[in-house]
């Protein structure tokens, strides 16, 4: 049960974590590269709408799936291609989708190759938080299981 708890709290720090890259990164698209780059029109948003609080939703439950797996993924291992590779998992499945979308879209796949790289962003961002956290002590990894092999 210990275990489930830690998870948890790993996952509630990958939530908070990857919504705060979202608000950050919603900001930069409609602050910064709509108006200086208009093909990219397709990444502003309306804050406070249906759809931005429905995004929001989304990345924060993709967070906390990110952290609660994170945890297991990286264990008391010091291994930086674990950690690397569960990030470009992550990133990678949410953005190679987001390009499919748009490449199926008949509009430009470049808005789409951001948000791509958005995702990988994000989830390296997560990740970072959930590695400080447990630097602190705040949360514990899950427990290394020996082989005998």
């Amino acid at each position: 049960m210990l275990e489930r708890i830690e998870s948890l709290k790993v996952g509630i720090i990958g939530a908070f974590s990857l919504f705060i890259a979202f608000i950050i990164t919603s900001l930069v698209n409609t602050l910064v590269l709509v108006r200086y780059f208009p093909t990219l029109v397709n990444l502003a948003i309306q804050p406070l709408n249906l759809d931005f609080a429905l995004s929001g939703a989304i990345a924060s439950f993709s967070g906390f799936l990110f952290g609660a797996t994170y945890r297991y993924i990286i264990r008391k291992d010091n291994n930086p291609h674990l950690k690397s590779g569960g990030v470009l998992a992550f990133g990678l499945v949410r953005g190679l989708s987001q390009i499919e979308a748009g490449w199926n879209s008949l509009a430009t796949v470049l808005p789409y190759l951001i948000l791509a790289g958005e995702s990988v962003l994000w989830f390296a961002i997560a990740a970072k938080a959930i590695d400080t956290a447990m630097q602190l002590g705040w949360l514990k990894p899950f427990p290394s299981i020996p082989t005998d092999y």
